[in-house]
């Protein structure tokens, strides 16, 4: 006897790879350009990992295999901690999604995701290929709204905190460019773009 069954909506932890990748670099990108330093980029975090005679100096000394994705990951936790405190500061943090924050099983997720491109051998750019051209020795605020501006409009309203986009937060790669495209325009402080759950 044969029982119909409900299709299985994947949840969160089926999230597709390509999808975290996007995620993964978009964070990457925007730790990286946010870093400040002696030659500092938009100086939204005083890190300076990503550069030749900063973190990546010391990196290449003690990960010669893994330096490049050990500098980014210390730009991203740099970004994630901002982001966070931005975070802590809305009525109800808890109903805040941000890049760097959306939710414990997609956070879970792209770390897995990091851990597993960091093992792989390739270097950053040729596993996330959306960072091809971006990362780089000379920074340029021009190229990097010019690749901002490639994930649309970032149409957002000004708030206490940061700046609120409508994205739905299930539909990731969607979630990923509202959330992006509302870094412009670039300003001193980190703009704190986010979503709310729920609204």
């Amino acid at each position: 006897m044969q029982t119909e069954t409900t299709p299985k909506t994947p949840g969160p932890t089926e999230v597709p790879a390509p999808s975290l990748d996007v995620l993964l670099s978009a964070q990457l990108a925007v730790a990286w350009a946010g870093e400040g330093g002696e030659e500092p980029r938009l100086g939204w975090w005083r890190t300076d990992m990503v550069a030749e005679f900063g973190g990546e100096d010391l990196f290449k000394r003690l990960l010669p295999h893994t330096w490049d994705w050990a500098a980014l990951q210390t730009a991203r936790e740099a970004a994630r901690r901002r982001d966070a405190e931005l975070r802590a500061r809305a009525s109800d943090p808890d109903r805040v999604l941000s890049l760097f924050h959306l939710g414990f099983t997609i956070d879970e997720r792209v770390e897995e995701r990091l851990l597993e491109h960091k093992s792989s051998g390739a270097a950053p750019p040729l596993a996330l290929p959306h960072l091809e051209g971006l990362l780089g020795e000379n920074w340029s605020r021009d190229a990097f709204e010019a690749w901002v501006d490639t994930h649309g409009t970032g149409t957002h309203q000004a708030t206490p905190i940061g700046r609120l986009v409508k994205a739905d937060p299930d539909d990731l790669e969607a979630a990923v460019a509202a959330l992006v495209g509302a870094l412009v325009p670039l300003q001193d402080d980190y703009p704190l773009p986010y979503i709310e759950r729920g609204k």
